[in-house]
């Protein structure tokens, strides 16, 4: 699967011919032209590498980094900025980035950092992965992702024990409905979907690797 970047950089006369040299490399590039917009983007998707400029229009790039780092983003920040004195470099890498290349720099350098990058946060990200593994404690009646607690209803909760019984597997949904609700429930299913709904949010929310699929005309499933 290739490697998703988002660039965050206002500068249109970088963007464009960067954009097209990192794509031709096989990253797949997103861009924000500003720093609300790299916040907001990196709550929708997840990405590998945050290129990001200093000089933006409205947050500036440090700031954008710091709140990457406040909200747990766990991929790497390569600062790329005009701001080349050594004390630029430390405040930025002081606050979270993970390199800091000065402008202008060539394509070779900034190709090669990003591959160094990628190896150390390919390292990290399979070790956070396994941290991050759900575990769900039916005799206490609670559900860990890594060390955080996830707070579930009875009901979510009840759902996510019977799929994690049988992680990998589809579960129909008239075992759920017959193993959380009763055997004597005649209502409508509608009440799971909306329980299911329920759950996939706060499980995102936790950002664990394992998710809730939907198989259609059939039942759900818990998968890696």
């Amino acid at each position: 699967m290739p490697h998703r970047l988002l660039l965050v950089e206002d500068e249109t006369d970088i963007v464009s011919p960067l954009v097209q040299a990192l794509e031709h490399e096989g990253y797949v590039v997103d861009q924000a032209a500003s720093g609300r917009e790299a916040l907001l983007a990196s709550t929708k998707q997840q990405y590998d590498v945050v290129i990001l400029d200093l000089g933006l229009p409205d947050v500036d790039g440090l700031e954008v980094c710091r709140q990457l780092r406040a909200s747990e983003f766990d991929g790497a920040v390569l600062i790329i900025s005009a701001r080349s004195r050594e004390l630029d470099r430390v405040v930025g890498l002081d606050a979270g980035a993970d390199d800091y290349l000065p402008k202008p720099f060539g394509l070779a350098e900034l190709l090669a950092r990003l591959r160094a990058l990628l190896r150390r946060t390919s390292h990290h990200g399979d070790q956070a992965g396994s941290d991050r593994r759900l575990r769900v404690d039916v005799d206490a009646h609670r559900v860990h992702v890594g060390e955080r607690e996830v707070q579930l209803t009875g009901k979510e909760f009840g759902v996510l024990a019977v799929l994690a019984a049988n992680r990998d597997k589809v579960v129909s949904r008239s075992q759920l409905m017959s193993e959380v609700w009763s055997e004597g429930w005649y209502g409508s299913t509608k009440t799971l979907d909306v329980t299911i709904g329920r759950l996939r949010q706060k499980l995102e929310q936790a950002a664990p690797v394992e998710r809730v699929v939907t198989v259609r005309g059939v039942g759900f499933r818990l998968e890696s």
